[in-house]
């Protein structure tokens, strides 16, 4: 999760004569490592593996600092890396299908080649330990020791998740506590939305409810609670791909990054901490992804079963199918269907009514981000605009769209809806309030799961179109 910063900034970098030049001192000092195998096969998308990684060195071996890592509420030093995010990014070659972000559980318990089945985020760790016995008796030390351990567990990561998903990874990165703390520094903050004030003394969070701009320690904290939460991990992963989508929506619609202060501050947060694969080109990649809106990028999680899985020597873990995993995620980013009113056989389009939305929030970008929820289920859209500041949504239903309006109510998750005959005929109004939660936040706060609901339609993603608030 933590490195899609940097990728998000890279499409700026293409945006000034500035950028240019502050992105070729980046190109000479980036950490890289050579952890992609050379057989990769075409799949019809650019795979990118993002880690967050709980690591107490920086990108080049050395050691960080004790005051830094006080600052974050890191907790003591276990001696071992684990990979607490993992993020699948898939970019379709097809321009018309959207880029996925597809989060993997920390705790899914899964085969890791040749150390048996266990939780996914040991993966890296398991390979690094291997690696510094067999270093260290080579006389290896220092910084050169760390870098070469690190290497062989980010291997293992890659072949791990590949093995798990089906994907071939075109491109790796990585990024560390400190550094995920630093880059939204350098952003000037993050804007998120919380239902309730979160508290929680392991991770550090003290927030209110409400929107906010949260930077540095408050960040690290919002993306890392799971104590406190309904579903634990899973509620974890809601959090950063909110997280995600704001500072992914805040990016590309509102110049972030086009401040040289705040690009220098963010290259040199890249430099210290970041770790890449030697052949990405990230101005190339930048260039590829320009014209693309925040409703082409989606937030998704793999299917899981139960969460309290028992296993012999790794406690409680998450369940997962990989025939399920890999069918999930080769069917993610083909292009929409197109939308039919005859196909879809949904009781709004055969009765022709139209769906208009008004946002009455200062959530940028969430009226269309309503309405697209609302036709990506088949149903007709027409206007959507802004209004005066609105407390509680509903949906109101002209003449002859009693039911459409219901039907939307439902797909919104759970929202009131009312008659109003100052409509026209055939219309349905959506007006947008700032209790809004939208079906994933709902799916979320029911303690409900869509992989663990056999038959249950799937939650809409989440999109970086506005700033989601979340349990």
């Amino acid at each position: 999760m933590r490195v899609v910063v940097a990728l998000v900034s890279a499409i700026t970098l293409t945006l000034t004569g500035y950028a240019w030049s502050a992105y070729s001192r980046l190109d000479g000092g980036i950490a890289t490592s050579d952890v992609l195998s050379g057989n990769r096969t075409a799949d019809g998308a650019t795979d990118i593996l993002l880690v967050g990684i709980d690591s107490r060195t920086d990108s080049h071996g050395n050691p960080l600092p004790q005051a830094e890592l006080n600052a974050l509420t890191a907790g003591p030093d276990t001696g071992t890396n684990d990979t607490d995010t993992l993020i699948l990014v898939r970019i379709p070659a097809s321009t018309s299908a959207p880029v996925t972000a597809i989060s993997i559980p920390r705790d899914s318990y899964v085969e890791i080649p040749g150390y048996g089945t266990h939780k996914i985020n040991s993966a890296y760790a398991r390979a690094m330990a291997s690696a510094q016995s067999r270093l260290s008796a080579q006389g290896v030390t220092g910084a050169a020791l760390a870098v070469q351990e690190a290497d062989a567990g980010r291997k293992e990561l890659v072949r791990t998740v590949e093995q798990l998903t089906g994907a071939s990874i075109d491109h790796y990165a990585e990024l560390n506590l400190v550094g995920f703390a630093d880059m939204t520094q350098a952003v000037g903050g993050v804007q998120v939305c919380l239902d309730a004030p979160a508290r929680d003394s392991y991770s550090g969070i003290d927030l209110p409810a409400g929107p906010q701009t949260i930077a540095g320690p408050q960040a690290l904290a919002f993306v890392r609670q799971r104590h406190g939460l309904p579903r634990g991990d899973l509620d974890r992963i809601v959090r950063q791909q909110a997280f995600l989508a704001s500072l992914t929506h805040q990016v590309l619609s509102a110049g972030t990054l086009a401040d040289p202060a705040r690009l220098t501050s963010l290259i040199d947060a890249v430099d210290r901490y970041i770790v890449l694969d030697p052949g990405w080109d990230l101005l190339t990649f930048a260039s590829g992804l320009q014209g693309r809106t925040g409703g082409d990028i989606q937030f998704r999680t793999i299917p899981t079963g139960s969460v309290d899985l028992r296993t012999p020597s790794d406690g409680d873990a998450v369940q997962v199918d990989p025939s399920a995993v890999r069918a999930f995620v080769a069917g993610v980013g083909a292009p929409p269907p197109p939308a039919s009113s005859a196909s879809t056989g949904n009781a709004l389009a055969d009765a022709g009514a139209t769906v208009d939305v008004e946002n009455g929030t200062s959530r940028s970008g969430l009226g269309a981000s309503v309405a697209r929820e609302v036709a990506s289920s088949g149903l007709p859209t027409g206007t959507v605009g802004n209004t005066a500041a609105t407390t509680h949504t509903v949906v109101r239903a002209g003449p002859g769209a009693t039911a459409a309006a219901a039907q939307v109510a439902t797909l919104l998750g759970g929202v009131p809806d009312v008659t109003d005959d100052a409509l026209p005929t055939g219309h349905v109004e959506v007006v947008v309030g700032q209790d809004y939660r939208g079906p994933t936040a709902a799916a979320a706060a029911a303690g409900a799961s869509a992989s663990a609901a056999p038959g249950a339609p799937p939650a809409p993603p989440l999109t970086a179109d506005g700033v989601p608030c979340v349990n």
